[in-house]
């Protein structure tokens, strides 16, 4: 499938779909006050409500998903809108750079800069320094795992008050978790597609995606060391009994993983970061959703912080698919579960 794309002239594919998703032009908001300004060379649009306050704000970093590939401010404008004016919170919405023009790790560089520059001026939008947090869904919420864990162990900068984590993509050992059998055809994600968008931001290309879903990828001697971290072991039983392939085992290739072995870089794949980063963490909040590919990235997650004494916020939208929030009000349509979602993340940042 990755080699059909690039004969039939990748770009066009990929700049079509930009195009599709690029969301409207909004008018001004009664309550926001709306700029686009650029931190450290990254563009983003700042979202500040217009009500006086008694305080402080709290902060919000949000970087939006699609991938790595697709995605923008506009695109995300009604989310964003949504969370400042619900929250009463100041939303910093990022447009990183994307894949394939910009490989990895020009997006998580573009969060990280973005971030560190908010946190150097938070009293210029006035914001409380003891209540900023990270948010981001899918490759978004990849990007807020992986900013989170570098600026853990950083004392020169205000610590995060949290991460909020909806539907993220945090490894890339193993397309073949039980979420990635039970939904590999449910959209707005399908198995083969949670590859190519990975491969795309790591290497720019999809090549070799058939072994990477295959497994082929890693090394046994790694896999046998990840094992600990991603494997169907940790992932509760009740979400295993729609049915679970076992994996035939599949022969290692050594000149594939010569071109992803930076998949086992925790900026990459968060879920691969050490216990001494994890356990540095802060308060988490993670949304799953039962009909997603990632569904069980977010368990995994969720398990390690947990057993590394963080304290999580776990939201599970039964009837949820991968993608439901973007879809918030999405040309005046929008699911019920979607905004429930939404609204368990809005109801989390008061709770800050």
């Amino acid at each position: 499938q990755g080699r059909i794309l690039e004969k039939t002239g990748l770009c066009s594919q990929i700049t079509f779909g930009r195009y599709v998703r690029q969301g409207r032009k909004l008018g001004l908001d009664p309550k926001l006050f709306i700029q686009d300004l650029q931190f450290n060379e990254v563009p983003v649009r700042v979202y500040q409500p217009k009500a006086t306050s008694d305080g402080p704000r709290r902060g919000i970093l949000f970087f939006h998903g699609g991938g790595w590939v697709f995605g923008s401010l506009d695109t995300y404008e009604k989310v964003c809108r949504y969370l400042s004016r619900e929250s009463d919170s100041v939303v910093v919405s990022v447009q990183y750079r994307l894949a394939p023009e910009h490989k990895y790790p020009a997006a998580y560089e573009d969060c990280l800069n973005a971030t560190q520059h908010f946190l150097q001026h938070l009293q210029h939008y006035g914001v409380d320094p003891a209540r900023v947090t990270v948010c981001g869904d899918s490759a978004g919420g990849n990007l807020a795992a992986a900013v989170s864990q570098t600026l853990a162990g950083s004392s020169d900068l205000p610590r995060l008050r949290a991460q909020i984590l909806i539907y993220p993509g945090l490894q890339a050992l193993d397309f073949n978790l039980p979420s990635y059998h039970q939904n590999r055809g449910v959209p707005l994600l399908f198995r083969e597609r949670a590859a190519f968008f990975a491969l795309l931001y790591l290497n720019g290309d999809a090549l070799h995606m058939q072994e990477v879903l295959e497994g082929s990828h890693i090394p046994p001697d790694m896999r046998l060391k990840y094992r600990k971290w991603v494997s169907p072991d940790n992932i509760p039983e009740e979400f295993k009994v729609r049915g679970v392939k076992p994996l035939r085992s599949t022969d290692f290739i050594a000149e594939v993983y010569e071109t992803v072995k930076r998949f086992c870089e925790p900026n990459l794949c968060p879920l691969l970061a050490e216990d001494s980063v994890v356990h540095q963490l802060p308060e988490s909040f993670i949304l799953t959703c039962e009909y997603d590919v990632l569904r069980d990235d977010g368990l995994l997650y969720k398990k390690r912080l947990e057993d590394n004494g963080v304290r999580v916020t776990w939201y599970h939208l039964e009837d949820g698919f991968h993608g439901i929030i973007s879809l918030y009000d999405y040309c005046g349509f929008s699911f019920p579960s979607g905004k429930r979602g939404l609204d368990s993340v809005v109801n989390f940042l008061k709770s800050l």
